[in-house]
């Protein structure tokens, strides 16, 4: 901490596991110049972030960039995706809006309300999906083609950090994208009870057009 008084910096990027951003937050801002110096976050999950940031005077700007080292490829993130809160300092965003297009990334913008129901969404219900695919898992000698291409989203996921795991799940709005899933799986279910055809044609005909 004492290296930080004399450098007085301009912005200070918070990217440690989300458990510990707000205490790190609270440990360095005695430390940093509070009438210039922009706090800024890059945590999946925003959940009590704004209030944070207004009770504590600063400047900020928060942000979310939607990939990591396991499946993009940091050489060419051209399709890859940033979210930049529209909430808080505006040259902050606009720091971090040069710093993204430069990346070549798409960028959003959400409020944190917002943010935390995107993610919910957009990552809560493929690693919800990947987790219920490794809990059946059982050796395969001879799998399919299908079932290795899932095989490895499956690794991918898991070889992700626990912490980060736990974020995405414990995200407010992520038991309400669960629960959705769980509903669904109880249609199926009923119909493959049922044996019912046309049921069945009517559902993949429902989730087909979810994909268009």
């Amino acid at each position: 901490m004492d290296e930080i008084d004399p450098f007085r910096p301009d912005l200070v990027i918070n990217a440690v596991a989300l458990k510990y951003t707000l205490d790190v937050f609270r440990e360095v801002i005695p430390h940093l110049p509070k009438e210039y110096c922009i706090l800024s976050d890059i945590s999946s999950v925003k959940t009590g972030f704004k209030e944070f940031y207004e009770q504590s005077g600063f400047h900020y700007v928060s942000t979310h960039p939607m990939f990591g080292p396991t499946f993009a490829n940091l050489g060419q993130l051209a399709n890859e995706n940033a979210i930049i809160i529209n909430e808080g300092d505006f040259m902050g965003r606009c720091f971090f809006k040069e710093l993204y297009a430069r990346l070549g990334l798409h960028i959003c913008e959400y409020t944190f309300d917002e943010h935390d129901r995107t993610v919910a969404y957009s990552l809560s219900i493929p690693f919800i999906s990947t987790f219920a695919f490794a809990a059946v898992m059982k050796h395969q000698d001879a799998p399919g083609t299908t079932f290795k291409r899932h095989m490895q989203i499956a690794k991918g996921v898991l070889s992700e950090d626990d912490t980060l795991l736990r974020e995405i799940l414990f995200n407010p709005y992520t038991k309400d994208q669960v629960s959705k899933i769980r509903d669904e799986m109880k249609e199926l279910i009923q119909i493959i009870e049922d044996k019912d055809e046309d049921h069945m044609q009517e559902y993949l005909t429902k989730i087909r057009g979810n994909i268009k």
